[in-house]
């Protein structure tokens, strides 16, 4: 994480607001207000096992007194949720970066939100601006099942009629049909963020409408790309170590689970922080900052593998 932008914080809350899903709030020893935040902001959160994870921020920004996120626990995932789950209890210290918005809120007529499981949170705050400041919306909630809906029944409670609430049972022939709202183009701002089946669906049926109108949130880049991880070695020249970096591991994770510290900041190949050298090897790049003539004396290790043993070294040595 970038030390400079780092707030030491606690965890004031933890509560189930859905099944498998947890809310947190975090505040500053003393209780000050934190700095402040804009609708669609994030936090990124050093997880108990040391992975850097992005979480949405949930309520309001003005002075806020503590961050609130939720977190949906993920079996699949390369452990940040299950540390976060596992290990971080009420009045754990906890270390998070400074608010970032990458999904802001641009001023439009009108708005619509349309959340997905999880990818409801950025859009909760988005609601209760709108609601505050008297701007025209309406929200479309997907989920599985109530038990899967955090946040539904407040939302529904807190808007009225502004919300239209929708539970599939996991089938693909009850998914929510968005076509009506879509059909004929008009002054909405449309806001989405959810599982990528969701915002693939919203993508093709605005195809028609303006780019600038269709605004997506998605915390990792790297999930409408098709790769296979194989595993392979990396040595680092400076210290003389060589890790094997599995197939359901990073280069960071691995140099991090062995008592290297390497910056890092986004863990989605997005912000460059995680940069180190590359001194022998191919590497496939999956990173969003590179230019291609470095492709042969530089990596990003959150997210780029090697197609075979490479040697690194850090950027400082």
């Amino acid at each position: 994480m970038n030390k400079s932008n780092e707030l030491n914080l606690l965890v004031s809350e933890k509560r189930e607001v859905a099944r498998d899903i947890l809310e947190f709030r975090f505040a500053a020893h003393d209780g000050s207000p934190l700095p402040s935040f804009s609708p669609g902001s994030h936090i990124a959160v050093m997880t108990p096992s040391g992975a850097n994870r992005q979480y949405s921020l949930i309520n309001d920004g003005h002075e806020p007194e503590s961050y609130q996120i939720a977190v949906k626990l993920e079996p699949e995932s390369r452990g940040g949720s299950q540390s976060m789950h596992r290990d971080l209890s009420v009045g754990d210290p906890v270390v998070v970066q400074s608010p970032e918005n990458s999904f802001p809120l641009v001023e439009a007529p009108e708005y619509l939100f349309i959340g997905g499981g999880i990818g409801i949170t950025p859009l909760i705050s988005m609601a209760q601006f709108c609601d505050a400041n008297s701007k025209p919306f309406r929200l479309i909630y997907c989920a599985r099942s109530g038990e899967h809906a955090a946040y539904a029944e407040e939302l529904k409670i807190s808007f009225g009629d502004r919300v239209v609430v929708h539970f599939d049972g996991g089938d693909s022939e009850r998914v929510y049909d968005f076509w009506e709202e879509f059909m004929v183009p008009n002054g909405n701002h449309v806001y989405c963020c959810g599982p990528k089946p969701l915002m693939e669906e919203i993508r093709a049926l605005s195809g028609h409408w303006s780019e600038d109108q269709i605004h997506f949130e998605d915390f990792n880049p790297q999930s409408g790309r098709d790769y296979v991880n194989s595993p392979f070695t990396v040595s680092i020249k400076s210290t003389g170590d060589s890790f094997q970096v599995g197939k359901a591991s990073t280069i960071l994770e691995t140099l991090r689970a062995n008592g290297l510290r390497v910056p890092s900041s986004c863990e989605s190949g997005t912000c460059g922080s995680c940069k180190m050298r590359l001194l022998a090897g191919e590497v496939e790049h999956r990173d969003f900052v590179l230019e291609s003539d470095e492709y042969d004396s530089a990596i990003m290790v959150c997210v780029s593998r090697g197609k075979g043993d490479i040697e690194i070294d850090f950027e400082d040595y």
